[in-house]
């Protein structure tokens, strides 16, 4: 319980990290200095210290969204095996749980950016939506394909020491999946070639177009629950690439920490080299994602 407290407590404070990484390195693919590591536990700072804005339309569901969006993010971490160490909470099926979580938090924020009335606003949260149920399927058949081959119907246990033997059998069947999940957390976290988080051109924009009325400590809970889910979707394609088991609790820690580091400078490297795709590509993306992650089934069922 202790070990688990403590990959929980890294979860929360590295997240922002995480984006720190992944902006530096687009910045030395740039030539340029880029923010400070720690630029996002500023801006958090900063946001958190300003009062929010809030339009005539709005009612409390746009108040709501971000409080529940991370609420959910992080309820969605309890169930998270980091590492290799166990889930604070853990029982069969909790990576249903956990899916529909990250779900939860996806659906309040649209709300929110419907709660508006603006229509640029539910422009953005059509696309999301429309993108979301193309990546649902890839990410419930990667889920089905490591409960499979490890045997075992919590994240704990398919995050576990099992993933080292289940590698020796099933190898190709996990690296397909490993490929699938991460196309599916590049279109969740809004990274390219899905979306540009930080592109303001209104054609293009698919997640930051639904949190433009957000501010002050509202925008401050919804850039750090997007910090935590990439987290989180760093953590699944991390521990399922990097499963071999460790006898050293802390040296798992630093293993899997590592791990997150090499997975935040290939995001960056994604970011830099590879072009965004045109929106009626990305349903494309989706679907070879699904496709890989059914592939990898059928090779554990044959």
């Amino acid at each position: 319980m202790i070990r688990a407290a403590i990959s929980f407590v890294a979860f929360l404070a590295l997240s922002p990290l995480l984006l720190g990484v992944v902006n530096r390195v687009k910045a030395l693919f740039a030539g340029r200095t880029g923010p400070p590591l720690l630029q996002l536990y500023f801006d958090l700072h900063r946001l958190l210290g300003k009062g929010a804005v809030y339009g005539v339309a709005t009612t409390w569901v746009f108040r709501a969204g971000p409080v529940i969006g991370l609420a959910a993010v992080i309820a969605a971490g309890l169930v998270m095996s980091f590492g290799g160490a166990p889930a604070l909470v853990a029982f069969p099926g909790d990576f249903v749980l956990f899916a529909y979580l990250l779900g939860l938090a996806r659906f309040f924020t649209a709300l929110a950016a419907l709660d508006t009335g603006s229509s640029f606003e539910g422009m953005g949260a059509a696309r999301e939506v429309t993108f979301s149920s193309f990546a649902e399927p890839a990410l419930f058949l990667c889920l089905v394909v490591m409960a499979r081959a490890s045997g075992a119907l919590s994240l704990s246990g398919m995050l576990g020491d099992e993933l080292a033997a289940a590698w020796h059998v099933q190898g190709p069947a996990l690296l397909l999946a490993a490929v699938a999940l991460l196309g599916v957390a590049l279109a969740e976290n809004a990274r390219i070639p899905v979306d540009d988080p930080n592109t303001h051109l209104e054609l293009t924009m698919i997640h930051e177009v639904m949190v433009l009325d957000h501010s002050g400590p509202d925008l401050a809970l919804v850039q750090y629950g997007a910090a935590l889910k990439l987290f989180l979707f760093g953590a699944l394609v991390v521990r399922l690439t990097l499963g071999f088991p460790i006898a050293s609790p802390a040296l798992s820690l630093l293993a899997f920490l590592g791990g997150m580091l090499g997975f935040g400078v290939a995001i960056g490297t994604v970011e830099s080299t590879v072009a965004r795709l045109r929106l009626v590509r990305i349903p494309q993306l989706l679907v070879g994602a699904t496709v890989l992650s059914a592939f990898a089934l059928v090779l554990l069922l044959r």
